[in-house]
């Protein structure tokens, strides 16, 4: 498997190309610190995008949903774009035409597939959810067959896309740097609260420590 994602027409960056990234070391670290993703398909000659939480395991990613979801029976075996955006800071240039954000962001290109086995797609929910509150899986009720049932799960092979990462200061004409107007970067960041238990959890039962020590990314 190469280090890098293959460039293609459709994956090459047109424009601020210091800002774009094709190895896989940059593309993993971003899908692993952001789950929420957007999903784009064609259905019936109209495009649509689909918000989604994805999960990668090694040189895969994959999103889940409802077996009767149009959207995933769209993209069963067909062409899609999955996209993952994090936004790291509003960049105050001393300019309109100059203002940004810092962020970063990988958009994927593949066909999509539909993991059929049954034992394999349990695996890779289990696998979903662990990633995300590790050793949570185990403490739950089993599965009943219609859970899964109920449930599809689509991949697709990391291998066309790009990363595009943005840091630091405004950059703005030369001559503007003269000009008396604030400019820096207002920072963003996704922050994790305190937990709220069900008001129908039972008495005494505790709170997990992946609840307790939870961080994403």
């Amino acid at each position: 498997m190469s280090d890098s994602l293959a460039v293609t027409d459709r994956s090459r960056l047109r424009r601020a190309h210091a800002r774009g990234a094709f190895d896989r070391e940059t593309v993993h670290a971003i899908l692993d610190a952001q789950p929420l993703c957007s999903v784009g398909y064609v259905m019936d000659g109209t495009p649509y995008v689909t918000p989604t939480l994805q999960w990668r395991e090694g040189d895969h990613v994959y999103w889940h949903g409802s077996s009767a979801s149009r959207a995933l029976r769209a993209g069963k075996d067909a062409q899609v774009c999955l996209s993952v955006s994090i936004l790291d800071g509003f960049v105050l240039a001393r300019s309109g035409f100059h203002h940004s954000v810092n962020s970063r962001s990988v958009t994927l290109f593949g066909t999509a597939f539909k993991v059929e086995d049954p034992d394999e797609k349990h695996a890779k929910l289990i696998r979903f959810v662990d990633g995300l509150f590790p050793g949570r899986y185990g403490t739950l009720r089993p599965d009943h067959a219609q859970d899964l049932k109920a449930t599809t799960v689509l991949g697709m092979r990391i291998e066309e896309g790009a990363a595009k990462v943005r840091t630091g200061p405004p950059g703005d004409e030369e001559e503007d740097y003269a000009l008396p107007i604030w400019a820096g970067v207002i920072p963003v960041a996704t922050t994790v609260g305190t937990p709220e238990p069900d008001p129908r959890n039972l008495p005494g039962v505790d709170m997990p420590e992946h609840v307790r020590g939870f961080r994403l990314g």
